[in-house]
């Protein structure tokens, strides 16, 4: 979060690192263009990283979120095969008119890499924290896999229930 925080605030961290901010067409997200390539996931290059409430992540061109999601064994949580396949038992329509019917294919997945949860101590408040790698796509970014870890941070009460 410090460092989310740095990167165009008083540090500058962005410019001291040659970072170009660039227009997103995701309002949620924040880009920026990098002086020289990174390697990800220990195959893919790119120049584009993004910033969300609670994420870093790369920006691959990789149309297929599946592919990347496939070695790092994420499974999409948001498949729209299950319906298509529903739509399809029901008889009412082909496999090709139900596959029509979603032309964007979302992907979202997750794998946890930290959870872990420290209890309420003197002052009365705990925490929890987890990190994921983070595998998605979104219509803005067409063409595009989302790639990167989210960092998520609960407040605990003394009985252990997030704020």
């Amino acid at each position: 979060m410090r460092f989310a925080m740095a990167i165009d605030g008083e540090e500058q961290l962005a410019r001291t690192r040659g970072w170009k901010k660039i227009a997103s067409p995701n309002s949620f997200m924040t880009e920026y263009d990098l002086p020289k390539p990174i390697t990800v996931a220990g195959s893919y290059s790119t120049r584009r990283i993004g910033f969300t409430g609670d994420a870093i992540l790369a920006v691959l061109d990789v149309a297929d979120p599946a592919i990347v999601a496939r070695a790092e064994k994420i499974d999409n949580s948001m498949s729209a095969q299950p319906m298509i396949d529903a739509m399809v038992a029901s008889g009412k329509v082909t496999r090709a008119q139900a596959e029509a019917e979603f032309p964007f294919r979302k992907f979202l997945g997750e794998r946890i890499m930290t959870d872990v949860a420290e209890p309420a101590g003197k002052d009365g408040y705990g925490s929890h924290m987890v990190v994921a790698r983070t595998i998605s796509n979104v219509t803005t970014h067409p063409g595009k896999t989302l790639y990167g870890c989210a960092y998520r941070f609960d407040m605990l009460d003394k009985d252990g229930t997030s704020l």
